[in-house]
This record gives C-alpha cells, sequence and structure tokens, in this order.
C-alpha cells in the first residue's frame, strides 16, 4: 500500500510518487524561466561553447549576433560562400604589425606562417612598423601579389610605453600610407602564430575577434574598464562581448576611425592621470560597444593555450605571447616561451 500523507486540512491526500513528479516539474519549470531571463549574447555563448566542442556544423552554433553580424567559424558553409563571392571580386588586403624593442624576433614566424595561411592567393601588403629596419634587410622572399612595407619608427622601450603608442602609430600609418594602397586593413599582435587557413570570410566592414578566455563568461561579469575615471568605462548595463586586441580590421576607412578615436581616449585619459586596466584592449573595447562590429571571429581567430579557452574545431590564430603568459601564470613553460 502506498504511503500517504496530508498537507493541510481541506486538501487532497498525496502520495509520495505524486510528491515526487510535482517537485520535478516545478524545478524544470524554474530552470526553463531562468534561462529566458539570461541576455541573448549569453545564451548564444553557452550554445556557442557547446557547439564548439562538435565542430561549427552542429546545429547549436549560431551564426550571427544577437545585433546580426555573422559569427565566423571558418568551416560553416556560410564561410565557404563567403570565400566563393570574394573569389569573383577585385581587392586588396593590409595585415599591419608593430615589431619593436624584444618583439622583433616573433616577426620572422609571423610573416613566414602568414605566406603559408594568410589570405592565400589574395594580394596583401604587408605593413611592419619596426624600430629596427635591419632585421628586414635583405626583405624575405614573398608570394606573388604579396608585397612588404616597412615603416621605421623610434624605439619605444616597455610594453606598456607601446601599448599607448601603438593605435595611434596604426591610425597615422592608415591615414598616411595603407587606405591609398589598400581596400581592408587588419591589425595583429606581432607575436603570433597562423597555424591553420584563414581566408576571405574574415572581410567585412568592421571585424573584431572573440576573446577566447572570455568567450561564455556572463555579460556582467567581462572584464570591461570599470573604473568612471577612464574614457574606456563600460557601464553595467552596457556590452554584449569582449573582444581581444590580437587582431581586428576591415574596410580601411573603418578602422582608421577605430584607432583614432581610441589614440584619442587614451591621451585624454593620460592627460588626466589614468590609464585603463588593461590598456588599449580596454579602448578597442569601449569603441566596439558604441560601435558594434559588423563581423565577428570566433575563437579560432585568436586562441592560445588556456585552462579557460574553449574547444576549438581549428585554430587558424595562436597568441604566443598571451601562450607563454598563460603557460607561466601556472608554473609552466615551453621551449618557445
Amino acid at each position: 500500500m502506498a504511503v500517504q500523507f496530508r498537507l493541510f486540512p481541506g486538501l487532497n491526500r498525496l502520495t509520495w510518487r505524486q510528491l515526487f513528479l510535482a517537485c520535478v516539474l516545478l524545478s524544470g519549470l524554474l530552470m526553463y524561466l531562468l534561462r529566458l531571463r539570461q541576455p541573448a549574447s549569453i545564451r548564444a555563448a553557452f550554445w556557442s561553447n557547446r557547439a564548439s566542442e562538435q565542430g561549427p556544423s552542429h546545429s547549436h552554433t549560431p551564426s550571427h549576433t544577437s545585433w546580426g553580424a555573422p559569427l565566423v567559424w571558418g568551416g560553416s558553409e556560410a564561410s565557404q560562400r563567403q570565400r566563393v563571392e570574394f573569389s569573383q571580386r577585385s581587392f586588396r588586403v593590409g595585415l599591419m604589425v608593430l615589431a619593436v624593442g624584444r618583439y622583433v624576433h616573433y616577426l620572422s614566424r609571423f610573416l613566414q606562417s602568414a605566406e603559408q595561411h594568410f589570405l592565400t592567393g589574395t594580394p596583401v601588403n604587408y605593413y611592419i612598423l619596426t624600430d629596427n629596419p635591419n632585421k628586414l634587410v635583405p626583405p624575405p622572399e614573398l608570394g606573388e601579389g604579396r608585397d612588404l612595407r616597412v615603416v621605421p619608427v623610434t624605439e619605444i622601450p616597455g610594453w606598456e610605453h607601446l601599448a599607448r603608442r601603438r593605435m595611434d602609430l596604426l591610425a597615422s600609418t592608415i591615414d598616411n600610407q595603407a587606405q591609398q594602397e589598400v581596400d581592408y586593413v587588419f591589425c595583429a599582435d606581432v607575436d603570433q602564430e597562423f597555424l591553420n587557413p584563414v581566408g576571405t570570410e574574415i572581410l567585412g566592414k568592421l571585424v573584431a575577434s572573440l576573446h577566447p578566455e572570455y568567450y561564455d563568461v556572463p555579460v556582467p561579469n567581462l572584464p570591461y574598464e570599470r573604473s568612471s575615471e577612464s574614457r574606456a568605462c563600460v557601464l553595467d548595463e552596457e556590452g554584449d562581448h569582449y573582444y581581444t586586441s590580437e587582431l581586428y580590421g576591415g574596410l580601411c576607412s573603418e578602422v582608421l576611425a577605430l584607432t583614432k578615436v581610441c589614440s584619442q581616449l587614451i591621451l585624454q585619459d593620460r592627460a588626466m592621470g589614468v590609464e585603463a586596466q588593461r590598456l588599449e584592449e580596454s579602448y578597442l573595447n569601449r569603441y566596439l560597444v558604441d560601435k558594434r562590429p559588423t563581423r565577428v571571429l570566433s575563437p579560432e581567430y585568436s586562441w592560445w593555450d588556456s585552462p579557460v579557452a574553449p574547444k576549438v574545431p581549428q585554430k587558424r590564430v595562436v597568441s604566443l605571447g598571451r601562450q607563454c603568459a598563460s603557460l607561466r601564470s601556472h608554473g609552466k613553460s615551453s621551449m618557445f616561451c
């Protein structure tokens, strides 16, 4: 005989089995309601993380952000369609890096891997902003339609000083040279390596790369600059995703506007004795909150070995510098570091 009990006078008697089923149904309803309360960007990030373990063809992989910008996975059908579309167009792309001080030693590896994987078959200008032009004498051997532009800059000692000046140097080079020579320009950290094909699926009006360590982090926990004294400040109710400064780009006019605004914000903060905690990356994210990117690259295009980085179908661009920093923070090392 089933055990029965009475909760309150006047209520029907329930069996233990009925009570258990009622609790299960109530728990499921609560979980569903909580999921609906999450912002769309968080729900998309959750499904992106789940799907990345199985590849971009998985049905849960999002194809767009919450504001309609394509979310780029290199192996997706959408990326293949864009590659076919751009194969019918005539255009030229600039790839711009700052190689100064100790960062010069990454330059050869960066260029070799870019020649192998970055927009192969596409006309490309490499813009190398460096305080050591002799490192490019003799110039590296490049493929057909690939050209090297060496832009001498004064020595910038220290990573912090480099981060403060880079936006200004990029803006100046785009304004004075690149926009007369190329249609699109991408700004990249030189301490990176291209491991797999990066094609015309990345091209768009304004392009940003998701930061792999904050890929599925809720928006309130993203490492935006929160100090109200800084021009990079992002309020609690703002933001969608957190982007890395390792790789971003787009049409020359769009990237010129981005670098000019970020440079101005940095200068305004410095005049007041203020500096964002994550330096130029904080200002980049402030800009992209105000002007959302029209194309967002998945962590395939900016990845490094970190306990919190998501699994991706292909590691297309890897940050050697950030990977070394991540390994050191966990008491590890590698031959390259």
